[in-house]
């Protein structure tokens, strides 16, 4: 029997229908040629969970979300389908939650429990309505993110005000002083810069500082030990003893001074006595007049010698005028 080409595109098209709907179960996880291992959660908020999310245990894909189904007509709660693998034995006991991830999707979490007996298909899950990590993060977020609204918002008006206000003159200065802070920001890059910098470079010295006090440590602590001995012998020492000894030297010298001022006793006289003073002066100026004509002598003596020593045969001559006052000289007597 010979097929005509309408019914070969029939057929064509239906095994195509066929292969599409299987491949797309098997893509959304379904089992085609078998029933699947089905058990249900009530939930009273999926939040972001859909159709197709994943079913975990200790983090590993055990199934898929297959179905929701309101559980009454005001949808008090929701009835989720789960699809599992039927090789996973799931205790009685067990939880499942609703968790998600900032970047990933929603997912139901099945947390087992100690039990020995398992759940079978079509039965229901014991669930628990934990905030999820997304959840949380959201409803901490939400009100920061209002206030920064709000912020931008006033924001927005400042810089309207601010543009208002600003004429073309203190835009200017603005501009300039960016510049003169990019300018200074390098500058303070080169300062702060780790091999040239002027900052290194003290910090090299610094460096170099310690490290000559670490090698004359023990020199230092020798200095150290010295100034402690010292220190030790000067709080030993008997201080108040060589006080009072100053003490009393301090004050036999004031009575000393005190004597000096009054005319009793030999040092006073001669400081005070005003007669002494100008018998001294009138001694002073004929022991000068003494030392003046005894110069005038003994100059006489070097030019007329004959006059005071004349031993002659024949007689002797005139030696000549004395003189009356000292003869000049070329150099300084010896």
């Amino acid at each position: 029997m010979k097929l005509s080409n309408e019914v070969k595109v029939g057929l064509l098209a239906i095994a195509a229908i066929l292969i599409l709907v299987i491949g797309f179960n098997f893509l959304k996880g379904k089992s085609v040629f078998s029933k699947p291992f089905v058990l249900y959660a009530r939930f009273p908020d999926i939040g972001g969970l859909s159709k197709s999310n994943q079913v975990k245990i200790n983090g590993l894909n055990v199934g898929t979300v297959a179905e929701f189904v309101p559980a009454d007509k005001e949808v008090n709660s929701i009835i989720v389908e789960l699809h599992v693998d039927k090789a996973i034995a799931i205790p009685r006991n067990s939880i499942a939650i609703i968790d998600g991830s900032l970047l990933g999707s929603p997912y139901i979490n099945i947390e087992k429990g100690p039990a020995n007996l398992y759940l079978k298909s079509g039965d229901t899950i014991s669930t628990r309505t934990d905030m999820s990590l997304l959840s949380n993060l959201q409803a901490q977020v939400a009100p920061t993110l209002t206030r920064l609204n709000e912020t931008f918002d006033s924001l927005k008006i400042v810089i309207g005000g601010l543009n208002s206000i600003f004429d073309p003159h203190t835009k200017s200065n603005l501009r300039d002083l960016v510049s003169n802070l990019t300018v200074s920001s390098a500058q303070l890059s080169k300062l702060l810069d780790v091999q040239t910098g002027a900052l290194a470079q003290s910090m090299g010295n610094v460096n170099a500082i310690t490290g000559n006090l670490a090698r004359n440590n023990d020199v230092i602590n020798s200095s150290l030990r010295n100034v402690e001995v010292t220190t030790s012998r000067l709080a030993n020492a008997n201080i108040e003893g060589v006080v009072s000894a100053l003490q009393s030297t301090i004050g036999e010298l004031q009575s000393t001074i005190t004597r000096f001022n009054t005319n009793s006793g030999t040092l006073g006289l001669l400081m005070n006595d005003r007669q002494l003073y100008d018998r001294l002066g009138n001694v002073s100026s004929r022991l000068d007049k003494v030392a003046l004509s005894a110069e005038i002598l003994f100059d006489d003596i070097r030019i007329h010698p004959k006059r005071y020593v004349n031993i002659s045969v024949f007689g002797g001559k005139n030696a000549g005028e004395p003189i009356t006052s000292p003869a000049p000289k070329d150099t300084l007597p010896r």
